[in-house]
């Protein structure tokens, strides 16, 4: 392989300016096509085939218009006011009416005007229901609800939605901007040159606008999770930057050789750009693996992020070589390091010279740090985990408060009596039977469709929609339904969001060993074929299996036990978000083997010439440990950047993502690694005779250049 990303490294210096050109197409061609499809992203999760799901397709079909989104208007009055003061219900009223006006709203049997009021009457509500799903809302519908709650709210009463029906500023955080200013600063101190420097942050900003350029185009076709542009912006960052700094570095060193210009260039791209695409290869496949979990939002989120990750290395093996043909002599200015005297030079000989403690320090710090992700529960957000300061969360709140929290995710059963002689006497029975249920507050009337053939039930729990009481409520309601279709022919579905989202968290927790037995044994194949040993990839992956149960331990500590709640700006006592474990493991992954590539591949490259085992452990980490130590902390720089916006969400991923990087990087690449090597020696290298034939040879080293290699012409 090495020899044909020589050419291509050779082909994109000499042919710099065509190579740009075509980028530069690409890159606009995106733009103007961004700019003509009206890109939407929606937070609805769905697994097709689930009760959920098929509740909902049922109401599309027999009850025309509730399948569409729901909204909750919530009212409060001022301390020491209640809503049934006159001045208050003559606010409240008209508003109620307006808002059964609203574009895309149903037109109610009867107007709305009167909420129901809690106990103290201080806190009220009323519902709405609109004939098309949230991700579907014109803008008209969304500013609508603000403007009819505008005269109520200049009067003093509180007033909030829940449904996420409303129009939303969101204010620009930046915090990619955040992340890549500290990036910028780690590479100018990483090379001491501006040009040297730049260059990766140019190639990167370049490959993650044509990502999220095309992201947003796709967006006008197919449905995408809000969250996958902001994953593969995460990724585009780092992995560009990264990328980029390998074969910058690898360039700069040859070049202090003495190896020429144009040389250097294409042996760069054919050696660490070697390394380059089994990293990205890694992670596109970690992470378009996530297709096998079989969640549709989640698929499109993993395959959005591993179209950007490719995206990065096409830029870093073609337009970055380009780039260093126009920097020329400038790309090699800066700061020279002697590496006998570097701090990696000394942390490799202390970490080799007692092995066993230091192995023995990083398993166990790791393991108590795991300790609290034994205790994992994970769900999808309510709108409890919401900033405080978002509608969604004041409704929450008050609902509550005045109502108790089941009242903020109610349930809906579905009663299908199709083809049976009284389906409103059989909805009566299924009403009685659910008012008898544990952690039921309170039960609606059956509402039939047209024909009375199906009926909807409105099942208010007294725990929140996130809470194990209503999982538990929700399983035996399904259990009961079953034993009554089996008896009697009846079908009765339980949906909702609360539902629903347990539904997708079941699925995703069930995914969750499948996909991880998928991806450890990725690993170890590839590294088996990279490395050609047996220990280097059993210590690879237990060192990723480390990181993955420490990172969860970290996120579960914070986020669901509420320890440095006030540091971090978040709720305690709050479940994980289901979703993260997998792309933890899908994106931890790819990072992890990042590292183990471009650490390990020098290690090697080193035992190969000399046999020296401990010697290349020394060697090839001091040769490496500089640029993976500046990789690292860009990696940590950008995810966490994410850690300081407002959704609980987004914060929960990057700063989970961000301390997996640093464990990985810094303690389990750069300590357990050279450890474990220098513990075994030269059995680190062994592999047996027989495996040895049958393994495809795959050259990242560049050992086949020498006497194959094009000779790259001067410019």
């Amino acid at each position: 392989m090495a020899r044909y990303l020589y050419r291509l490294g050779s082909f994109s210096y000499r042919r710099r300016r065509l190579v740009a050109v075509i980028w530069l197409v690409i890159l606009a061609a995106l733009v103007v096509g961004s700019q003509s499809v009206n890109a939407t992203t929606s937070n609805s999760f769905s697994i097709p085939g689930t009760e959920g799901q098929r509740a909902l397709d049922l109401l599309s079909k027999k009850f025309p218009g509730t399948g569409g989104a729901t909204a909750r208007i919530v009212f409060a009055a001022p301390k020491g006011h209640t809503l049934a003061e006159p001045q208050y219900e003559a606010l409240i009223a008209p508003a109620l009416v307006a808002a059964g006006k609203v574009p895309q709203v149903l037109i109610p049997a009867k107007p709305l005007s009167t909420p129901v009021l809690s106990k103290d009457k201080t806190i009220g509500f009323a519902d709405l229901q609109y004939a098309v799903s949230v991700d579907k809302l014109s803008d008209a519908a969304r500013a609508g609800l603000d403007q009819i709650a505008a005269p109520a709210r200049k009067a003093g009463l509180t007033v909030a939605f829940s449904g996420g029906v409303t129009a939303t500023s969101k204010a620009s955080s930046n915090t990619e901007i955040l992340g890549v200013l500290i990036a910028a600063i780690i590479l100018l101190v990483t090379f001491g040159s501006f040009v040297a420097a730049g260059l990766p942050l140019l190639t990167a900003l370049v490959g993650v606008g044509i990502g999220l350029l095309a992201i947003q185009v796709l967006s006008g076709v197919i449905s995408l999770s809000s969250t996958a542009p902001t994953l593969a912006l995460m990724l585009g960052l780092a992995v560009g930057i990264d990328y980029a700094l390998f074969i910058v570095a690898r360039h700069r060193q040859q070049m202090n050789d003495g190896m020429e210009l144009a040389e250097s260039v294409a042996t760069a791209v054919a050696t660490a750009g070697s390394a380059v695409v089994f990293a990205g290869l890694t992670v596109f496949i970690a992470l378009a693996g996530m297709v096998v979990v079989g969640i549709p939002f989640l698929s499109v989120m993993g395959l959005a992020a591993a179209g950007t990750v490719v995206v990065a290395v096409l830029i870093a093996l073609t337009l970055l070589p380009a780039m260093l043909g126009f920097a020329g002599g400038r790309a090699n200015k800066g700061r020279k390091i002697d590496p006998e005297k570097s701090l990696g030079n000394r942390w490799v000989h202390l970490v080799t010279r007692r092995p066993l403690i230091s192995l023995g320090l990083v398993v166990i710090g790791l393991l108590v740090i795991a300790l609290p992700a034994l205790h994992i529960r994970l769900a999808l957000p309510d709108d409890s985990s919401k900033p405080k300061n978002t509608t969604e969360r004041q409704a929450y709140d008050l609902l509550t408060k005045g109502f108790g929290p089941g009242f903020t995710g109610p349930l809906t059963i579905v009663v299908d009596s199709t083809g049976k002689k009284d389906p409103a006497q059989i909805a009566k029975l299924v009403q009685q039977a659910l008012r008898g249920a544990s952690d039921v507050a309170a039960v609606s009337p059956p509402i039939p469709n047209q024909t009375g053939e199906v009926s909807i039930i409105i099942v208010t729990p007294k725990s929140s929609p996130s809470s194990e009481q209503t999982k538990t409520l929700v399983n035996d309601i399904r259990a009961r339904a079953t034993q009554v279709r089996q008896q009697y022919k009846i079908d009765i579905l339980v949906t909702g969001t609360a539902a629903i989202n347990i539904d997708v968290s079941d699925k995703l927790s069930s995914a969750l060993p499948v996909f991880l037995v998928l991806v450890v044994g990725l690993a170890l194949l590839l590294l088996l074929l990279v490395f050609r040993s047996i220990a280097v990839p059993l210590k690879a992956v237990g060192g990723f299996l480390l990181t993955i149960a420490s990172s969860l331990g970290l996120i579960v500590w914070i986020f669901q036990e509420g320890h440095l709640g006030g540091l971090f700006a978040v709720a305690g006592d709050a479940p994980i978000i289901s979703f993260l474990p997998i792309l933890m493991i899908a994106i931890l992954f790819g990072l992890a083997m990042d590292y183990e590539v471009f650490l390990v591949s020098r290690m090697r490259e080193d035992y190969l010439h000399t046999g020296d085992a401990l010697g290349s452990t020394i060697t090839g980490f001091r040769a490496s440990a500089r640029v993976v130590t500046a990789a690292g902390l860009i990696m940590i720089s950008v995810f966490s950047g994410f850690v300081l916006t407002d959704d609980p969400v987004t914060k929960s991923i990057g700063l989970a993502l961000a301390f997996g990087v640093l464990v990985d990087a810094f303690l389990v690449r750069m300590t357990l690694v050279p450890a474990v090597l220098a513990l075994l020696g030269r059995r680190s290298w062994a592999l047996p005779g027989w495996l040895d034939r049958l393994l495809p040879h795959v050259d990242i080293e560049g050992a086949g250049l020498a006497a194959k290699k094009e000779p790259a012409p001067q410019q």
